[in-house]
């Protein structure tokens, strides 16, 4: 049952993203992040093409690019939307109603709603950018995040949904089906990732449905809270009886949430309308169980704490295990697996440097609620995306690569039991020397964080290690438990006499008599002198004393401390502070508080105990135990009579100024015994606001680390998968250019052919270049005459000039235009000019052939029929 409910703060029932900027409180908005890989340009075309104009969302688009190809995807989108995109650049701020994309040779992250570039590791190789972006999207939005992948080879973007899935945005997948390349789409299915399936020109439309839908159920959230509380309950029933598991102990703001996105989906505005949707659809009740067992986990999550665990935790495990042992560790609410293998592979790594144990053993169970997660993870099956949180020595020596990713070696395969359990109401592991149980308390309330606390206290061994969450601490735990690394959220069993009792387990397997198993019998204790002599000692000529813990809960009595103390009217209280008798109470709280915080032994001596007709006099001594360990953070109180002061017999006729002087001397030791208490009253108070700044101190520089942090990407894998989808990318933004290309080509040809001239194209050294259909009618070309000089090809013109005059133009750069016959009576228009390009550079020559035959010939008609005229006019006279 790992991380079964996405974690979010408690105002994230309302809203469920990063604080607004100080400089800036605009309107919240989504950020969607779209991921692409082979096959992406068209799945984003179709995508963009239905969304409108006026979506009030921002796009952010990360598509597996080659570094050294310059970026076409903005000019090619552009022309499927009407909202500006843009390549985005380091420090940009995304704003809605834009479209965002990542450029080549770059990875992409998000912090306050403002884009940062960076260079990646290595060039070349597989990596993950999509991953990379979705994760820091979801820490940067949380509930506003959404992430969408689309066609593309391999698997990433599966993990960084997972992460947007934890923070409760929203996750829409291309239909595989519809997808050029399925693989992305598909590993993001298998995880159980997906809120929405469907085509990608589908997509944009539940989008905004979705979007639209959920602001009317928030703006509906102030409806009567008991209408939302009943059907809160009612849901919880039906869960209940059709799964056979009881969410009522869940925090209420952690399962609202997740019934509010599957209302949203079903576009159902009110919750009493939903429970009876649920009532009616079983397979909506499957999946709203499904939802609600989301598991977040991944391979060593927290590196930090992992590597405390092999250098202190581990060590001290196998300094305990005897020779050839075998350890015994519980991974509660394991998911799909990956803390497990983790463990596994942390041990493995760790044993043969122990010079005490070299040979110990692992045994590993690890248990979770949902019956699908335990399935993976006994497959042991991962995608390939796990290069990210594996380092590639660990990839090598603990995993089988095969086509669709990492299978999990033998050798750790065979250290873990899965199995399925409800940690809450089955039966608990015992004997066991560690148990992680890492992102599940904090979804659970309270009192049943407490009682699985008792329950890992009382399956572990003595000694034994608990690792936590990061966001986990156990504050209802301290008596069972002592911090080893705070930070890491790893701590250590501790022996104590709270820790005794039996946790209350389920009545199936509760024993019949509270502390005692069944089948067993209590044996008659065998007489012993020195113990019946030492009780003797305790009863009669020891001092009273309790036994309490850092609260002052009572934990044992030795003696007699009837005339101390006393029970609390009311309800049983077992305090030692309730219990006090009048004239202790105050100085014993104070003397409690100052041996704890000196950590030496504190004595008040000369204090009235009782009423004034019953009054005593006795001395306190008051000292936390250090030894033995047992004990250790326990305070002893001990009880000592004092002799009480005697009455001086006055006489019948005693001075009045005896008794005024007995009063003045009672007042001034009572008033020295306030001042005391005074100053050690502020001497605490100085304490306790050094200690509350320095604590502040730390959480303002936690909250800092914590703003700042971005999980690392790590771009190792293999550069073929890489290299073949940034190819075929390239390949669609190529094609798209060809078309392009082609229609052009295409007009140009209709153009020549429908003037009829002849074109030839040369270099600057004269050789062909290209010529136009027609030209072998001049010169006698053929296809693989490119290449050559133009004077080497036989030609039909009586134009001998035609080189010199080329190579005039080519240095004089004014053009030539010349009227030339052929052999056979044609008659061309010769035009010779200079060949320029877009840079205004000559690149050669262009000459162009106008057949003017008819024009000619006409001319020379004309030119007949005029002298024919002139002779008949010069005849006729």
């Amino acid at each position: 049952m790992k991380s079964k409910i996405k974690h979010h703060e408690a105002s994230s029932l309302k809203q469920g993203a990063t604080p607004p900027s100080k400089k800036n409180s605009r309107r919240a908005f989504s950020i969607v992040g779209l991921g692409a890989s082979a096959g992406g340009l068209e799945a984003l075309e179709l995508f963009l093409r239905h969304v409108p104009e006026k979506c009030g969302l921002a796009f952010v688009i990360v598509q597996h690019l080659d570094p050294t190809h310059k970026g076409l995807l903005p000019e090619l989108l552009q022309r499927a939307t009407t909202m500006p995109v843009h390549q985005a650049k380091s420090r940009t701020p995304v704003k809605p109603d834009c479209v965002y994309v990542i450029p080549p040779n770059h990875d992409m992250s998000i912090l306050h709603g403002v884009l940062h570039l960076s260079k990646p590791d290595a060039p070349r190789g597989l990596r993950l950018p999509i991953d990379f972006f979705f994760r820091a999207l979801a820490e940067d939005q949380r509930g506003r995040s959404v992430g969408i992948i689309l066609s593309g080879m391999g698997s990433d973007g599966t993990m960084g949904l997972r992460a947007i899935k934890e923070k409760a945005g929203l996750v829409l997948i291309q239909d595989p089906s519809t997808a050029k390349f399925d693989s992305m789409p598909r590993s993001a299915l298998n995880a159980g990732l997906a809120d929405m399936v469907a085509p990608a020109e589908e997509l944009p439309a539940k989008l905004l449905e979705f979007i639209n839908h959920e602001r009317v159920i928030r703006s509906s959230v102030t409806s009567a809270e008991d209408n939302i509380q009943s059907g809160l309950e009612k849901i919880l029933i039906l869960l209940r009886t059709k799964t056979g598991h009881d969410f009522s102990m869940y925090k209420t703001n952690t399962l609202y949430r997740r019934i509010e996105r599957r209302m949203s989906i079903h576009q159902i505005d009110r919750i009493m309308t939903y429970v009876r949707f649920l009532q009616n659809n079983t397979q909506e009740t499957e999946i709203l169980f499904k939802e609600l067992l989301i598991g977040v986990t991944s391979f060593f999550r927290d590196p930090a704490a992992w590597e405390l665990l092999q250098t202190n935790a581990l060590p001290l495990l196998l300094k305990s295990c005897p020779p050839n042992g075998t350890l015994r560790a519980w991974s509660a609410g394991c998911s799909t697996g990956e803390e497990a293998y983790s463990l596994a592979i942390a041990f493995k790594e760790i044993a043969p440097r122990s010079e005490l144990t070299p040979n110990a053993k692992l045994r590993i169970f690890a248990t979770d609620l949902d019956k699908d997660a335990i399935d993976k993870a006994r497959y042991g099956h991962y995608p390939a995306n796990i290069v990210s949180d594996v380092s590639p020595e660990r990839l090598d020596r603990f995993f089988i690569q095969d086509l669709h990713g990492y299978r999990v070696g033998s050798e750790i395969r065979e250290m873990i039991t899965f199995a399925t359990q409800n940690v809450i109401m089955d039966a608990p592991f015992t004997k066991l020397d560690l148990i992680i149980c890492r992102n599940l308390l904090i979804y659970l309330s309270p009192a049943l964080q407490q009682r699985l606390l008792a329950l890992f206290h009382y399956s572990l061994n003595p000694g034994g290690i608990l690792l936590l969450g990061s966001s986990e601490a156990i504050n209802t735990g301290l008596d069972l438990f002592s911090p080893l690394d705070s930070k890491a959220k790893i701590f250590q069993r501790r022996e104590s006499a709270l820790t005794s009792v039996t946790p209350a387990f389920p009545a199936s397997f509760t024993p019949a008599t509270p502390g005692i198993p069944q089948g067993t019998t209590m044996l008659k204790p065998v007489v012993n002198i020195q113990s019946l002599a030492e009780q003797v000692l305790l009863q009669h000529f020891s001092p009273p004393a309790v036994l309490v813990n850092k609260k002052g809960d009572i934990l044992y009595i030795s003696g007699r401390t009837g005339k101390y103390l006393e029970p609390a009217a009311g309800k049983v209280n077992w305090n030692i502070h309730a219990m006090a008798r009048e004239g202790l109470r105050l100085e014993l709280g104070t003397a409690f508080q100052k041996a704890q915080r000196l950590k030496e032994t504190v004595t008040v001596k000369g204090l009235k105990a009782g009423e004034d007709d019953t009054a005593h006099t006795v001395d306190i001594t008051v000292q936390e135990i250090q030894d033995p360990e047992a004990l250790r953070g326990m305070v002893m109180i001990i009880f000592a009579e004092a002799p009480t002061p005697p009455k001086t017999k006055s006489a019948r006729r005693s001075k009045r100024g005896d008794a005024d002087n007995a009063r003045t001397m009672e007042l001034e030791h009572d008033l020295a015994r306030c001042r005391q208490e005074l100053q050690t009253t502020r001497e605490e108070m100085q304490a306790s606001q050094e200690e509350l700044h320095s604590i502040n101190e730390e959480l303002q520089s936690t909250n800092e680390e914590l703003q700042s942090a971005n999980e690392e990407l790590t771009t190792s894998r293999e550069e073929m998968q890489s290299l073949n989808e940034e190819l075929q990318t390239v390949n669609a933004e190529q094609q798209a250019k060809m078309d392009e290309l082609s229609r052009t080509n295409d007009d140009m040809h209709n153009l020549l052919n429908s003037t009829e001239i002849v074109t030839v194209f040369l270099d600057n050294n004269l050789h062909i270049r290209r010529f136009t259909p027609g030209a072998n009618k001049i010169f006698k070309l053929l296809p693989g005459d490119v290449g050559r000089p133009l004077s080497d090809i036989a030609c039909d013109l009586l134009y001998p000039e035609l080189s010199e005059q080329a190579e005039e133009v080519l240095r004089t750069l004014a053009f030539v235009e010349k009227q030339v016959t052929t052999r056979d009576g044609r008659w061309y228009e010769v035009r010779i000019m200079p060949y320029r390009t877009m840079g205004d550079v000559i690149g050669g020559l262009v000459i162009t052939f106008g057949n003017i035959t008819a024009a000619k010939k006409l001319e020379s008609e004309l030119r007949a029929e005029n002298k024919q005229l002139r002779l008949r006019l010069e005849g006729r006279e």
